[in-house]
This record gives C-alpha cells, structure tokens and sequence, in this order.
C-alpha cells in the first residue's frame, strides 16, 4: 500500500503536471493568437485581366498577386517570414540597399522558375538578374515593366552625395490588365516621376532625409494624379500631414496602411 506521505506527494506531482500542461496550452494559444494577429493589410483592385491583389507587406516591400502569378517587389526578411509566402514567378528589385535587397530573402521565394528584375546599383550582389536600367521597358513573365529613375535632388549627405544617386535605382511601372501601378522605390518628386501617365495606383516614399516630405509627396501626386495613392516607407512620418495636403484634390483617393 501507498503511504499517506508517498499519496500526499504523488497528488502534488500530479497537481504540478496539470498546471504546467495548461500554461503550455495557454502559451501555445497566445503564440498563434499573436500570429493570427500579423496579418498583413491586402487590397484587391479590379482590372480588365481579372483582380489584382496588393498585399502590403510593410517598409517598402510589397507582393501583388495576379493572374495566378505572385510579384514580389523589395522583399527582406526584416518584414516576413518568406517561408510562409507564396514563392515569386517575379522578384523586383529597386536598389542595393538594405531595406530593399535581401539576398536571403530572395532565394527563399525563388524557384528554377522565377525571373528577378533589378536596377544597375543591385547587378553584382544579384549576378543572376536581368538589370534595367532608368527608362528601359520589357515584358518580363508575362508583364510589361518600366523603369523609372529613383534618385535624390535636393536630401544629400553631409558630403553633399546623393543618398541615392540618379541612375542608380529604379522605380517600377507595372501593367495588370488595364492598370498601371507605379513603386516608385527610395526617391523625391523628380521630373520623370512627375511626368508618368495614366497611373491607376501608385506607392510613393515619404520620409526624411531619404526620400520625400508629405509636401513633395502631395507636388508629386497633383502633378501626375494617380487614382490611388499609397504613402510607403514612411518610418515616423506623420501621415496626416499627407491627408490634409491632399484634402478636397478630386480624383485622388489617399490609402494608408502599415507601410512604415
């Protein structure tokens, strides 16, 4: 028989035993609550080629899905696990820095399929991609891309060098369809940008020193007057500033979503 200590003991272990067993279940739950949690913001915009989907990953890093096919644009690790995303038929690349290229991230959504499109500044980190430069135009994968300059005017370096120098990135004309979606990737309100045509929705970078002011960003849009436009990379930019430059402009609708 089992003495009175050896029960009191054994009803201990077994009491210790359940409570650890809950904790780890509520650990678990919380852990997948907390998952489920990070969804990423998507919006669907209807094409004459079918709907396109436009999930906003964060930072400057995108993925469109159209077609049945997926385009990653600046995917890096820092902003998903790209293990749980759809592998690229496309990849785009704007320029060689950090935030923007991600070798690692690159080959985990690449397969023997993908085609990986980038700008002159990315051509020896990414030797397997086919480089455009500023003003080329290709169809790659079944899309019509066009590559726009990406380059600082006026925020420079102590030195007085660009913090991105012209010629060195690209934004992205991309065809859907009907519709024309613009990445503009790390730029100000140059003079090409300003001259785009017919863009239907369009992701503009808006932060300090790197890129544009939310006043440069709203000269921009009143001059090539996107139906859609999407403020990026925006860090800690206070968006409302955007809105309320933009406040009353028909024909613009300004989206905000978590793109810091």
């Amino acid at each position: 028989m089992i003495s009175r200590h050896e029960k009191h003991r054994l009803l201990r272990l077994i009491a210790a035993t359940v409570v650890l067993a809950a904790a780890a279940a509520v650990l678990a739950f919380t852990g997948m609550s907390a998952y489920k949690q990070k969804q990423f913001q998507e919006d669907v915009i209807k094409t004459s080629g079918g709907d396109l989907k436009i999930t906003c990953i964060g930072h400057g890093t995108l993925m469109f899905t159209f077609g049945g096919k997926v385009i990653h644009v600046d995917p890096v690790s820092s902003s998903a696990d790209y293990t749980k995303l759809p592998k690229a038929d496309l990849i785009l690349v704007t320029h060689e820095h950090g935030d923007h290229l991600d070798a690692k991230a690159i080959q985990i959504l690449s397969t023997d399929e993908t085609t990986l499109v980038a700008s002159p500044s990315c051509a020896k980190a990414l030797p397997t991609a086919t480089v455009l430069a500023n003003g080329d135009t290709r169809t790659v994968a079944g899309f019509k891309i066009e590559a726009v300059p990406a380059y600082n005017i006026v925020n420079k370096r102590p030195d007085g060098a660009a913090y991105h120098p012209k010629g060195s990135g690209n934004g992205y004309v991309i065809t859907f369809g009907d519709k024309r979606i613009y990445v503009a990737g790390d730029s100000e309100d140059t003079p090409e940008m300003k001259s785009l045509k017919q863009i239907d929705v369009a992701f503009l970078p808006m932060n300090l020193p790197f890129t544009m002011t939310p006043e440069m960003v709203a000269d921009a849009a009143k001059a090539f007057r996107p139906k859609i436009l999407y403020p990026y990379h925006f860090g800690s930019t206070d968006t409302n500033a955007l809105l309320g430059l933009l406040k009353g402009e028909a024909g613009i609708e300004v989206r905000i979503r978590d793109m810091k």
